[in-house]
């Protein structure tokens, strides 16, 4: 992605980010000139597109066709009461307006299918998954490595959480390909086996610690700091307040 110009008021909207070594000035254009697609915009998404917003990142889309319900305030910050009924999809763009006039927001309203994953997803440089359920997850996964784009991806249940990034297109620095989703998960649970958030419950600001995650990995992505969690995954135990991070390979 090309590097953007920074005006003066983004200049010093950024500036704990310019002084960065890791950063810099020509991060923070990267993050300017980046398109990042986030799929969701519930308890992962809320923290996801909040802190891509605040970070700078010039052009965010959103895909989602819920609509703000009480049930979802006690996690999805970025919506609020007022916004109860209203598309999470404008509820967000609205709350990311509000946070940052820089950044341009896309809508687009709908559920992500086989139909229609290609066509939304080429207009970005990078997916993020907020979303709550493997059918998705596959789709995602595997449209991303049709396109050639990098899918950071999560998921929660109750107090604990994973992240890791995908990117099975490119190579790893031993030569071997980089693993898939299906590495990880080569079939998806039966149904039943893994309860909805509404059936087993999810404390609230165990989304904001995973999806605050995930903005991290498209902010290292895109300016270049640091080392991604390609062919690793990172799970989080909130009742332990522990990490650990668990190496995959590609199987095949």
């Amino acid at each position: 992605m090309d590097e953007a110009p920074l005006n003066p008021d983004e200049v010093a909207r950024y500036a704990r980010h310019i002084v960065l070594r890791e950063i810099g000035g020509s991060g923070q254009q990267k993050l300017k000139a980046a398109r990042v697609l986030v799929l969701g915009a519930g308890g992962l998404g809320s923290p996801v597109l909040s802190y891509l917003a605040a970070a700078g990142v010039g052009l965010i889309g959103i895909v989602d066709d819920d609509r703000v319900s009480l049930s979802n305030l006690q996690r999805q910050i970025l919506h609020d009461t007022a916004h109860i009924g209203l598309a999470k999809t404008e509820s967000a763009a609205r709350a990311l307006k509000r946070l940052n006039p820089h950044t341009r927001v896309v809508t687009h309203e709908t559920r992500l299918t086989g139909e229609n994953a290609v066509d939304i997803l080429t207009a970005y440089d990078m997916v993020v998954d907020g979303s709550d359920n493997f059918d998705t997850r596959y789709l995602l996964a595997d449209t991303c490595e049709r396109l050639e784009i990098p899918l950071v991806t999560a998921a929660v249940g109750r107090f604990d959480g994973s992240v890791t990034v995908l990117t099975p297109y490119d190579t790893q620095a031993d030569g071997r390909p980089c693993p898939r989703f299906r590495d990880l998960f080569p079939e998806a649970p039966p149904p039943g086996l893994v309860p909805s958030c509404a059936e087993a419950g999810v404390v609230g600001a165990l989304t904001g610690v995973i999806g605050t995650l995930e903005a991290m990995e498209v902010i290292k992505l895109i300016t270049g700091a640091g080392e991604p969690l390609i062919g690793r995954l990172l799970l989080y135990d909130g009742l332990a307040a522990s990490f650990q991070t668990v190496r995959y390979r590609r199987r095949v």
